[in-house]
Formats: structure tokens, C-alpha cells, sequence
């Protein structure tokens, strides 16, 4: 055997589903688990933006456990099993690199790219719109990443980044004239145009719109960490002006590493 270890994996899972295993993980399903993939891969990506590559083992390992106890449950259901969903993927992978498995050369990157988006059209034939197949389940802003990527492939784009720019200062008009009227409803309409719009930004620049938020995120939950150590009463007690005051000195402290 060349992976001993993977192939006992999945005879443990086929243990703890059977009559006499796990009552758990006998009660499982594709919709009981979906809370735990979404669990598992967000750990995953923790350990890789972490550069802990000692927790991304065992995270990935989570991850692996998911994928096996889904196709164990859909070989107990008589649908699949798990070398069904290997030599699919296999499958996919050989012919979606012509380039290493075929006779087909590349220059670049972006040909194998290009390449993969080509291919992955012809299998995909059931699907109508170039907007098709988009998860429902990802981030609204991974979401709005994919769609700004797919349209642009075919040519719907602005002409420039300065007109994208307008578009985005006349969506902060429409949403202001929205806060005017006083409508909630329309002003979360304008507030999703001045999020995709901005998404957009993100995409020209070459921006991961996803990973820049994350970044913000980081960096705003550590600078309010560090004013929770510094400030002198509790913050009920803070003025605006000594909120500001507080957060300017939070961002000296951690840029000196104090």
C-alpha cells in the first residue's frame, strides 16, 4: 500500500458507521455535517494566514476527515464512495492540464488560466449562464469577487479605473440621498451597490477583496486590544475626542512593537 495511513482512515470512518460504531457518527448526514466543513476549512485558512504549519496539519486533517465521512455516508446511501470521488478528480485534473499530461505548451500563468476556465466550459455544458455554478454558501463578498471576475472575462467592464471611481462616488450620492428619504430598504440596496462597486476597485487593482478585509479586520481587533490594555477607565467613561486620542496611540504602540 502506498498510503497506509489514508486507507486506514477510511476504514476507521467505515467502522464508526456501521451497526456497531459510533452512535454519532452513525446519525450523521450531508446537512448535519455542512456546519463542520465550513468550521473545518475556515481553521484551515486560520493556520495557513497564521504561518502555523504544525496546526495546519491537523487542520487539514480535519478537513480530511469531512471529506471521507461525506463519501462514506453517500457509499452507505448507495450513491458513491470515496474512490468515486478520487478518480473524478483525477480525472478532472489530467484533463484540465494538457500542458503536463497532453501535448498542449504554455507560456505563462495566465495560459494555463485561461486554458482551465476553457476546459471547464466544455464540461460544465448544462450550465446557461456565464454566471452559473457561483456557490451560495461563500461570503457575500467572495460572492460579489466571482461574479466582477466571470462578467469581466467577457468583456463587461468600465472603460477605466477613473470611471469606476465615479461610479462609486455616485453610489455614496445615491445611498446619502436614500439616508435623505429616510427608506431603509433603499439605503441597503445603495449600500450593497457601494460594496460591489468597491469589490470592483479591489479586482482592478489586482486586490483580493476577501483577504483585504480580513487584514482590516486584524489590524482594527489588534489596535482595540491594545486600547483595552493602555486606557486608564472604562470606556463608557471615554469622550469621542479621548476615544481618538486613545486609538492614535494604540497604532504608535503597535507600530513600534510595544
Amino acid at each position: 500500500m502506498k498510503y497506509p495511513n489514508l486507507e486506514k482512515l477510511v476504514d476507521i470512518i467505515a467502522v464508526l458507521r456501521s451497526e456497531n460504531g459510533c452512535p454519532w457518527d452513525r446519525e450523521q448526514t450531508h446537512k448535519s455535517l455542512r456546519p463542520n466543513m465550513l468550521e473545518e476549512a475556515y481553521e484551515a485558512v486560520d493556520a495557513i494566514d497564521d504561518g502555523d504549519m504544525l496546526n495546519l496539519r491537523e487542520e487539514l486533517g480535519d478537513v480530511l476527515l469531512q471529506v471521507v465521512l461525506h463519501a462514506q455516508i453517500a457509499k452507505d446511501n448507495g450513491e458513491f464512495d470515496i474512490e468515486d470521488v478520487a478518480k473524478e478528480l483525477s480525472e478532472k485534473l489530467i484533463h484540465r492540464h494538457p500542458h503536463v499530461f497532453g501535448k498542449e505548451h504554455v507560456n505563462s500563468a495566465e495560459d494555463v488560466v485561461v486554458n482551465w476556465d476553457k476546459l471547464k466550459k466544455e464540461e460544465k455544458t448544462y450550465r446557461k449562464s456565464i454566471l452559473d455554478g457561483i456557490s451560495k454558501s461563500q461570503s457575500a463578498l467572495m460572492s460579489a469577487q466571482k461574479i466582477s471576475k466571470k462578467v469581466v472575462k467577457v468583456g463587461f467592464e468600465w472603460d477605466s479605473v477613473e470611471s469606476l471611481k465615479e461610479c462609486i462616488k455616485s453610489e455614496y450620492q445615491e445611498f446619502e440621498d436614500a439616508v435623505q428619504k429616510s427608506d431603509s430598504e433603499l439605503m441597503e440596496d445603495e449600500m450593497g451597490d457601494i460594496f460591489f462597486a468597491t469589490v470592483n476597485l479591489a479586482r482592478w487593482y489586482k486586490i483580493d477583496a476577501e483577504q483585504a478585509l480580513l487584514r482590516a479586520n486584524k489590524k482594527f481587533t489588534a489596535r482595540f486590544k491594545k486600547m483595552e490594555e493602555i486606557k486608564t477607565k472604562p470606556f463608557e467613561e471615554y469622550s469621542y475626542e479621548e476615544f481618538n486620542d486613545l486609538w492614535k496611540k494604540a497604532k504608535i504602540l503597535i507600530r513600534e512593537g510595544k
